[in-house]
């Protein structure tokens, strides 16, 4: 399975990293009430640190970013927002080999998108670090590309085309 395409269906909502219902069904390629009739059938493993339902706010704005094209994707049912421990406890649920397969793709991506953030935050704080130590060169750089942009964008361009 290729990480790049569970990477692109993990959204963020309510601060968590979450995976909506019908795009873990579409991947364990089962359907999206299959997947429901599942998780209601065994809702004691799933407590609010797992999965939520999605508020009509919620709905609303995943329609307006695109990541659900309309609200008649979803025919009328509220979807699930399962969180990386949700999605671990769906392998118990689901219990199929393709299961099985989807769900390590799904936590090693979720562990790959861990790793950037803590990696991004690193670096940050290493660059923070670097300019308290050396304010001026901070300064002068920051002046040479604010330079830069004055005179790129007050430059005057010549003209083509027909000239009479």
């Amino acid at each position: 399975m290729n990480l790049e395409i569970i990477e692109n269906r993990i959204i963020e909502l309510r601060g968590q990293k979450v995976m909506l219902d019908f795009h873990l069904a579409d991947l364990y390629e089962i359907e999206t009430r299959v997947l429901k009739q599942a998780v209601r059938r065994n809702l004691n493993r799933f407590p609010s640190d797992f999965m939520f339902e999605l508020s009509d706010n919620e709905i609303d704005s995943l329609v307006s970013q695109f990541v659900i094209p309309s609200k008649s994707k979803l025919g009328g049912a509220v979807p699930f927002a399962f969180t990386e421990q949700g999605v671990a406890m769906l392998s118990s649920v689901l219990n199929s080999e393709k299961a099985i397969a989807i769900n390590i793709a799904v936590m090693r991506t979720f562990v790959s998108l861990r790793q950037f953030a803590l990696n991004y935050k690193d670096l940050n704080d290493k660059i923070t670090e670097i300019e308290k130590q050396f304010p001026d060169i901070y300064k002068i750089l920051n002046f040479l590309m604010e330079k830069d942009k004055t005179l790129s964008s007050t430059k005057e361009r010549t003209k083509i085309g027909f000239k009479k």
